[in-house]
């Protein structure tokens, strides 16, 4: 059997729209763990659908040697599925129950194959990715993470050779991303996968970073390539400026060159004159004069042309990554108010919050950190302190509660980003809206696009911005899973709007590097039903 992997040949991609994404780009993915990285927008899901065969090249192509495994960011799965169907092997159980029970019609032994063992291997896989499930349970009683954790099953027990993987650990908690971990540090195959997250990052052999339409590779895991990338732009740094100072030299000795030959000109039109030597002889002195300039003016022009060429590729050379300029809206919470009380929160069909049921306060602006493992209800608190479910009893203060969900389906879809802000927000003139979208990193033509052609990471941005800038301006945020899909250099700006804020928020996140830096007031932990300090 040949090595698993994947060529992309001159591969261009256009939206649309026409806008476009790649153009002729090369890539190659060998045996092997991959990481690809690259800011939101830059392509990197859109290169894994073009892999998977989601989406069709403009031009150019794509090979992929050996069985492939796609996980993508947003899974198309339906709430009504089993486990059993979500991982595509319900109709090898039913063949095989029907079988054992007497029909042994050819079309079920075509259907086994040698898929005898399929339940036991089914399990097994389960309990890899820490997924304690009946194969006959229903998606809808899964968290998010939960889900993730069933995709990435099925995907296994197909025994890919390739595997795509975009930001498998998104809503993930602790313990399902060592289980995740131990998985990858274990791959034989051809894995490439997204993803923001640094922990899993430094398990790559290598990483594959998209900028500016071209991937360059570097060996090593993801700590590695941070030191190759700053050795790269301290490199660039020091070349700008020392291309800077030559220019400005060249520049000098031009004024300087062009001042000589003046100075020249004028010394040996007064010396002609005094010599009184004859009109075609002092012509003949002059011309050479004026060419002797001319040579010595093209030589400097020469060399500072060359100077500025060295100064635009030094420029090329430097790393100027966008960053989103988040800036949450003014608000203030006084210590001493309310802005939610709640108690006998209750969730039967879940089999949540048993007994008296969850309660909680929320005083002043305090800052809490809601933890726990997937499927505890962590959600489901949000979701009860925003109004979406119905349950207990609660009190809520005057002022707006903003509320990004993880599943990100606060948008609407077919309208425009600009058309979705301007419906939260209608009273905001449109030239502040264009300006807000513009911190947010949309700009030119990506304002214009619908929703549903947005990178998860722009849908994200787009989301926040809808949310955190609707009027009124919320004195209360929830966020659930916030850095899901935000590239490192937005989660710092995140970090840094979250300190500034001066309202109250409750964030649901198993990202400890973002809870450790926005100054927590307090941390509630979910288990077992149970709701504590």
């Amino acid at each position: 059997m040949s090595e698993p992997f994947v060529v992309c040949s001159s591969l261009s991609f256009t939206w649309p729209d026409d806008t476009p994404v790649f153009q002729d780009l090369a890539f190659t993915a060998g045996a092997g763990r991959t990481g690809l990285v690259a800011p939101n927008g830059a392509g990197k899901s859109t290169l894994l659908k073009l892999i998977a065969g989601e989406l069709t090249p403009t031009s150019g192509s794509v090979s992929v040697d050996g069985v492939l495994g796609y996980l993508p960011q947003s899974l198309p799965l339906v709430g009504d599925l089993t486990v059993a169907e979500v991982l595509g092997v319900q109709p090898v159980i039913d063949a095989i129950d029907a079988i054992e029970a007497g029909d042994v019609h050819e079309r079920h032994f075509t259907t086994v194959g040698n898929d005898w063992d399929i339940e036991e291997r089914t399990r097994a896989q389960l309990d890899r990715l820490g997924l304690d499930a009946e194969l006959d349970r229903r998606l809808s009683t899964f968290s998010g993470g939960q889900v993730i954790s069933l995709g990435l099953a099925a995907q296994l027990l197909k025994q890919p050779g390739v595997l795509l993987l975009d930001e498998p650990t998104n809503n993930l908690d602790l313990d399902a991303r060592r289980k995740l971990y131990a998985v990858l540090e274990n791959w034989n195959g051809c894995l490439l996968l997204v993803s923001h997250d640094r922990a899993l990052l430094d398990r790559m052999d290598r990483i594959a970073e998209l900028e500016r339409g071209e991937v360059t590779s570097y060996g090593g895991n993801f700590s590695a390539y941070e030191e190759a990338v700053e050795q790269e732009r301290e490199i660039a740094e020091k070349n700008i400026r020392s291309a800077e100072q030559e220019l400005k030299r060249e520049k000098r000795e031009l004024q300087q060159a062009r001042e000589r030959a003046q100075r020249r000109a004028s010394t040996a039109q007064r010396n002609l004159k005094d010599a009184g030597l004859a009109r075609i002889v002092a012509g003949n002195l002059k011309r050479s004069a004026e060419v002797s300039a001319a040579k010595s003016n093209a030589v400097h022009a020469n060399r500072l042309s060359d100077a500025k060429a060295k100064l635009d590729e030094a420029g090329r050379a430097r790393r100027d990554e966008p960053k989103i300029a988040l800036e949450l809206p003014g608000t203030s919470v006084p210590a001493g108010r309310t802005v939610f009380e709640g108690s006998g929160l209750k969730v039967p069909f879940a089999d949540l919050f048993a007994g008296e049921g969850a309660a909680l306060s929320i005083r002043g602006p305090e800052r809490i950190a809601l933890t726990g493992p997937n499927g505890s209800g962590k959600s489901t608190v949000l979701r009860w302190i925003q109004g979406e479910l119905e349950a207990g009893r609660v009190k809520r203060a005057d002022g707006r509660i903003a509320y990004l969900s993880q599943r990100l389906d606060l948008l609407d879809l077919d309208r425009t980003v600009a058309q979705n802000l301007a419906a939260f927000a209608p009273t905001m003139p449109e030239a502040q809206r264009l300006n807000l979208l513009a911190r947010f990193l949309f700009r030119g033509q990506r304002i214009h696009l619908p929703v549903a052609a947005l990178s998860g990471g722009e849908r994200l941005r787009a989301t926040l911005a809808c949310v955190l800038y609707a009027e009124p301006a919320p004195q209360l945020l929830l966020l659930d899973e916030p850095t899901n899909n935000l590239d490192l250099v937005s989660v710092e700006r995140l970090e840094s709007a979250l300190n500034a804020y001066q309202g109250a928020f409750v964030v649901v996140s198993h990202d400890e590097r973002f809870l450790a830096q926005i100054n927590l007031t307090r941390r509630l932990t979910l288990a077992e039903g149970r709701l504590t300090a």
